[in-house]
């Protein structure tokens, strides 16, 4: 049943709306009413400018052209930049460029096997992964609404899905005797009877660097599949940001997505992902949003499609044409396999390197600290025995000239952003400032 738009809907809309309906009811009942009310315009002023496309006298395009038809620039600006200014200057198309989007979906299947030839949207380009959650937390949810998560949680969801939104947290245990805690995320599914659920799921997690195990993932299918079959219809947004950062074998290596893909018609799977940590490129600001179902169609997918760009066409009108063109010449680079496994390389040496440390001195720290469970991506946490973490931050930074994050009664380290020659400094700098404020009191 059409769930009425907060205003009038546009007849666009309206033939989008339809065209989910017959693939699967559930495509449209997901929605939130925001999402059944966006559209992509076909007739504005984008429209007509596409139309002029390549007429000899094109008064449509709304930049600045020279007499020899290319975009005005400035010198100063190109002189830092090897690429043509046609290839950074100008707008980008509204749902990303083109040959970017058709590159990174080329990419997901070859990182996620099991993805195969599924039928999937293509890639929607967005201004970073942030732009993309807050995308789907307004395609998808309504005020009002739970969205099920671990209580190991970036932080920054609560400031658009709770403040910009207002969805409600629903919040399950993320371990559990040293493993993800499933029961916990059952019990959340089996809430508030049958009915639509919303789930956000973040491997590797951040703040933890946790990814589940092949057969923890396997079971987090069967958990899913079974509430799908029991009439419970659920968007399950797939937070990859830090994908394929995974460190130990025996870890799950594709994202969760392609399995979903077409796990059952009463899932809608949504995949985030972008160049930001997977590759190397944080503040090119280009995400990627693509959507997944069991019934899903090519028409279903241009429609889910068209509501993305319209979210992407009614906030941040498109993305940075350098940052897109960039990473599409360092796809195409012979030696981009090789950078990116160097950089992996050393991630993964600092890892090992953690855990060497805790091998030696785990007992040592245990008097006040002990590693959460961790297995991939940029951090890895420590859980106080007592306290809270803030002053120990603030006698590391006074005293030990050492920066981590606090919150609540856990220390986030971003063994990303430390040296693997500073890693051993860092964790007995944590212990000694333990016991400076332990003998405080």
């Amino acid at each position: 049943m059409l769930t009425p738009p907060l205003m009038s809907m546009n007849p666009q809309a309206v033939a989008l709306n339809e065209t989910l309906e017959k693939c699967n009811p559930v495509l449209l009942r997901l929605l939130s009413r925001h999402g059944q009310g966006m559209f992509f315009p076909k007739a504005d002023i984008l429209k007509q400018t596409a139309d002029a496309k390549g007429k000899r006298i094109n008064a449509t395009i709304g930049i600045a052209l020279g007499d020899d038809g290319g975009p005005m620039h400035l010198p100063s600006i190109a002189q830092y930049i090897k690429l043509p200014p046609s290839e950074y200057v100008p707008y980008a198309p509204a749902p990303g460029v083109e040959a970017l989007r058709k590159k990174w979906a080329e990419l997901q299947r070859e990182k996620n096997p099991t993805l195969g030839k599924k039928i999937t949207t293509l890639p929607i380009v967005t201004s970073g992964m942030t732009n993309a959650l807050a995308i789907a937390g307004y395609l998808w949810g309504e005020p009002s609404e739970k969205i099920i998560l671990s209580d190991k949680f970036w932080g920054n969801y609560r400031g658009f899905f709770e403040n910009n939104f207002d969805l409600v947290f629903s919040l399950f245990n993320t371990f559990r005797n040293g493993g993800f805690d499933l029961e916990s995320f059952e019990q959340k599914l089996k809430e508030d009877g049958v009915g639509k659920k919303i789930v956000l799921l973040n491997m590797p997690n951040n703040p933890t660097g946790y990814t589940m195990t092949n057969e923890e993932a396997k079971k987090m299918l069967q958990i899913l599949k079974k509430s799908a079959e029991e009439g419970n219809e659920i968007v399950v947004i797939c937070d990859d940001a830090y994908f394929g950062l995974v460190y130990e074998d025996g870890i799950l290596s594709e994202s969760l997505f392609g399995y979903l893909a077409d796990l059952h018609e009463n899932i809608l799977a949504v995949k985030v992902d972008g160049l930001t940590k997977e590759e190397y490129m944080w503040g090119f600001r280009i995400g990627f949003l693509t959507c997944a179902n069991k019934k899903m169609t090519v028409e279903a997918a241009e429609a889910l499609e068209n509501k993305i760009i319209g979210s992407i066409r009614t906030t941040v009108s498109n993305c940075s044409l350098l940052a897109q063109n960039l990473a599409l010449h360092a796809f195409q680079s012979p030696t981009y396999a090789e950078e990116k496994k160097q950089n992996f390389l050393a991630l993964q040496n600092r890892y090992k390197k953690i855990k060497e440390i805790f091998e030696r001195n785990g007992k040592r720290y245990e008097e006040f600290f002990s590693p959460l469970p961790f297995n991939s991506g940029y951090f890895m946490c420590a859980e106080l025995k007592n306290g809270e973490a803030e002053p120990i931050r603030q006698i590391l930074l006074q005293k030990f000239d050492t920066g981590i994050i606090a919150t609540g009664k856990t220390i986030r380290v971003a063994f990303s952003a430390c040296p693997e020659n500073q890693i051993e400094e860092l964790f007995e700098n944590i212990y000694q400032a333990s016991k400076m404020l332990k003998a405080k009191f």
